[in-house]
């Protein structure tokens, strides 16, 4: 009876264990719309209260959020945690942080959603607003010079560096099929950034 018994608590524990294991899948990433001011995004700390408000209007609060932006001094990639991420439905977009900068990330138009999961306009739609602001090189690592003055910036001169969440562009090659590094921003105004087909959106990654 006792080898029952004992059979019967090891089974149980076996089976917490692989519930306790089981993987979140709810929203850790999505793509954020522009507060209104270009790339002056009010810097890191701007970007990422953004993100945790937008998060939480969609009922994701509870997350550490932050935009995946690059700056002179801090990269994107080093800031949005270890993974694995999920969008607004429950689709994974990368396990890890080396997975979501290699070819097999699943970051596409039908998976790059806003906390809400709709889908954002992509070349072919009217208006395109493919350009994802990144500030960023294709490893995750800062674009130099291209990063709208550390995101304070709201200046025609400033320039941020765009990716392609649709993961098309003019021509068939790796930066037009690329989600954070595909061309400079004609500009950091918000008037400016949809010439090249954007409206300064920026993804979003809960950090843990």
């Amino acid at each position: 009876m006792k080898t029952l018994f004992g059979g019967l608590a090891c089974l149980a524990l076996l089976l917490g264990a692989g519930a306790a294991q089981a993987q979140d899948t709810s929203m850790s990433f999505f793509v954020a719309a522009n507060p209104g001011d270009g790339g002056n995004l009010g810097g890191l700390d701007g970007a990422d209260a953004q993100c945790r408000k937008l998060a939480e209007a969609a009922g994701a609060g509870g997350k550490t959020w932050r935009a995946y932006l690059s700056t002179s001094s801090v990269n994107a990639r080093d800031r949005i945690g270890d993974g694995p991420w999920h969008n607004a439905k429950g689709e994974l977009i990368a396990s890890t942080v080396d997975e979501l900068h290699g070819d097999a990330n699943k970051i596409s138009k039908q998976t790059a959603l806003t906390e809400k999961g709709d889908v954002i306009n992509g070349r072919g739609d009217t208006p395109n607003q493919h350009d994802i602001l990144t500030g960023s090189n294709a490893d995750g690592t800062v674009a130099a010079g291209m990063t709208c003055e550390d995101w304070t910036s709201n200046a025609s001169a400033s320039k941020g560096f765009v990716g392609h969440h649709d993961r098309i562009g003019l021509k068939d090659d790796a930066p037009s099929k690329s989600w954070n590094a595909s061309h400079p921003s004609r500009g950091c105004a918000a008037e400016d950034l949809p010439k090249s087909g954007g409206a300064g959106y920026f993804y979003c990654f809960a950090a843990d």
